[in-house]
């Protein structure tokens, strides 16, 4: 079984996101979304939150794909949580050349740890690329119309936590 894991901290999961998920979802048998438990990037919505938009929004998507698709917390190295659920692949998306250079160095220091696991990078489709979880709550904060880079029900999530509905 090919197993690939796609991590992050999702918050929230955008259409960027579930666009790389979708792809990936072809290329393994099992996909696996590494939900980052960083308390240091202090997050908008708490794991169990995350977890459960990536649960609600990826459900159609395994049964379209026949990948089965999980959600799966971690807090711990990538390359170990990498290990923990028997991945082959870890999936990182990209929007931009500035994306490339992080992900350069961090794939130098995963092959380091454990030179068994493969990254492969999927780039973000151009309708996708502008997208970031940073700039989506912003804007939802200020009270900007989000629609066009989360799903209906994310976007809903976002207004009740600006308090906005």
């Amino acid at each position: 079984m090919r197993i690939g894991l796609y991590p992050g901290t999702f918050d929230p999961i955008t259409l960027g996101h579930i666009d790389i998920i979708r792809r990936a979802s072809a290329l393994v048998d099992r996909l696996v979304i590494g939900v980052a438990i960083n308390r240091d990037k202090g997050p908008l919505f708490g794991l169990e939150e995350r977890v459960a938009m990536i649960e609600s929004e990826c459900a159609s998507l395994s049964e379209q794909t026949g990948t089965e698709i999980i959600a799966h917390p971690f807090e711990n190295l990538l390359i170990d949580c990498a290990r923990d659920v028997n991945a082959q692949v870890i999936v990182r998306g990209l929007r931009a050349v500035a994306d490339f250079e992080y992900e350069f160095q961090m794939v130098g220091m995963n092959r380091a740890l454990d030179d068994s696991i493969e990254t492969v990078f999927l780039m973000a489709e151009a309708r996708h690329q502008a997208i970031a979880s940073k700039l989506v709550k912003e804007i939802s904060r200020l009270g900007g119309d989000v629609s066009k880079f989360v799903t209906p029900r994310v976007n809903t999530a976002l207004k009740e936590r600006f308090g906005q509905t």
